[in-house]
Formats: structure tokens, C-alpha cells, sequence
């Protein structure tokens, strides 16, 4: 019978860094120290689930940051100028992953259950190698190990939303068919991946980029700001073409047996 055979996780905000904040945080210091720009928490999430270069590049491209280099420089961010942020954020990026490579609570549980299962544990990241060779090492020490990891870098025709990522995984764990993997990311971008790689889709809300909190924010946050901010989350990930939306990864295995139904019925993501 056709089953699910492997899951291609995302890193910060699904399986690690509850809140998606070591990334977020050093492109708002990136921006200060290389140009002395300010620029927002939630503009730096926005394009989260991009590589870091063209994460920076779009930033750039958003009409309050435009706006903000052309009252600088009077003119709009160039390719020297990504380049510049990109060198500033690199090494504090580098220093300060390691911070956040604590599983999300019910990560290695999730794990554990999957692996019972013979589902093959994929994984890829908007971070470059360079980072996530601290933070994969990082992980590992607290019990999250993928059987596969790549980095946005390490692909040729560039990372996310193209598909690219995914399938090496598809390719490196030895799938026969996409149709058999879920991809599982709390951003926009890697929602698209998914799709684009003929995969089902599988957004993470809660623990991810579109809620935003910290774990500790999020356990004092009354039900109904919980609520509200989550939804929001879920409706965007739908927008992007997610099959299912959960909480936290660990939702995902009552997910994946509605979807080996869905298999067993024929049906294709």
C-alpha cells in the first residue's frame, strides 16, 4: 500500500527556535551595524523561508525600507549595498544560532514516532552551509538529528520557493516518489516549495514565523490573543497553498495518516 516515506522538515520555527527569532533578530542588527537603517521585527519577518541574501534583497525591496535608504542615500538598496548587510549578518548569524538549536517541544517525540513508522527524516533551511554547520552539530546535542540536512547554498539553482532543496532530499534519501513526502515549513515560501516539488504541503502556525512569539510570550498570552494570532498565521499558510495546517510538529503525525488515506484512495497532492 502507497504511505507517506519521509518528511522534509524546515529548521528555525518548525523543528528548532520556537518563534523563528535567531534569524529575524541579526537582520535587524545587520541592517543597523552595515548602514545604520532601523528596521522592524515584523519587516524582517516578511520574507522569511527565503535564502539570507534574497531575504535581504527583498527586504530592501519593501516600500517603508525603500523608503528609508532613499531619505539616506537617495536612492533605492543595490547589489553592493545586499552584499554589505550580507557580510554583516553572516558572522553574527554564525555566533548566534547555536543560541536557538533547542527542540521545539514534542520535536524529538515526533521523531521517535516517525522513525517507528520507516518515514525517512529529511530537512532544509534558508540558512546557508555556514550556519548550519553550527547549528546541525548544535541540535544533535539535544537530541534532534536529521537523516538529511542542505542548506540554501548548496544548490545551484537557488533556494526556496523553487523546489530544488526538497527533492535533493528526495534524492539523497532514496524516495521513488514525491508524492510519498511532506514538506513541513512554518513559512510562505516553503509552503511553496512544497507544492512545487509535487509534495504535500504542511504549515506550521503556532510555533513558527507568522505567530512570532517566543514560548514563553506565547504561555502568557491569554486564549484569545492566542487565537487571533494564530489564525491569522493558519489563513495566511492556507493562502500559500498548504494541504493541512497544525499547530507544532507535533500534530504531525495524525496528519500523515489522513494523508496515507488519502493515498490509499488515490489521490495526489
Amino acid at each position: 500500500m502507497v504511505r507517506i516515506q519521509a518528511v522534509i522538515l524546515d529548521w528555525a520555527g518548525t523543528t528548532v527556535d520556537f518563534g523563528s527569532f535567531a534569524p529575524t533578530q541579526i537582520f535587524i542588527e545587520a541592517f543597523k551595524g552595515a548602514f545604520d537603517i532601523n528596521i522592524a521585527l515584523a519587516q524582517a519577518r516578511i520574507p522569511m523561508g527565503l535564502g539570507k541574501w534574497q531575504h535581504i534583497e527583498a527586504l530592501g525591496k519593501l516600500p517603508e525600507v525603500d523608503a528609508l535608504w532613499n531619505a539616506k542615500f537617495e536612492r533605492s538598496m543595490n547589489n553592493e549595498d545586499i552584499d554589505a548587510i550580507y557580510a554583516a549578518f553572516m558572522p553574527l548569524q554564525i555566533a548566534k544560532v547555536v543560541d536557538f538549536a533547542s527542540p521545539i517541544e514534542g520535536v524529538i517525540d515526533t521523531i521517535a514516532t516517525l522513525r517507528q513508522q520507516n518515514i525517512k527524516i529529511g530537512s532544509c533551511s534558508g540558512y546557508p552551509r555556514a550556519v548550519m554547520e553550527k547549528l546541525v552539530p548544535a541540535a544533535a546535542a539535544q537530541g534532534y538529528q536529521p537523516d538529511y540536512w542542505v542548506a540554501s547554498d548548496d544548490i545551484p539553482a537557488g533556494a526556496r520557493p523553487g523546489p530544488w532543496m526538497a527533492l535533493k532530499n528526495v534524492i539523497e534519501l532514496g524516495i521513488h516518489s514525491v508524492f510519498t513526502c511532506i514538506k513541513v515549513d512554518d513559512a510562505v515560501p516553503g509552503i511553496e516549495e512544497g507544492r512545487n516539488a509535487g509534495m504535500w504541503s504542511v504549515g506550521v502556525a503556532l510555533s513558527g514565523n507568522e505567530f512570532g512569539k517566543t514560548w514563553d510570550e506565547y504561555q502568557r498570552m491569554p486564549k484569545y490573543d492566542v487565537d487571533i494570532l494564530k489564525q491569522r498565521a493558519v489563513d495566511k499558510l492556507y493562502a500559500a497553498g498548504a494541504h493541512y495546517v497544525i499547530d507544532t510538529l507535533a500534530d504531525l503525525p495524525e496528519v500523515i495518516e489522513s494523508i496515507n488515506q488519502r493515498l490509499a484512495k488515490g489521490e495526489r497532492p
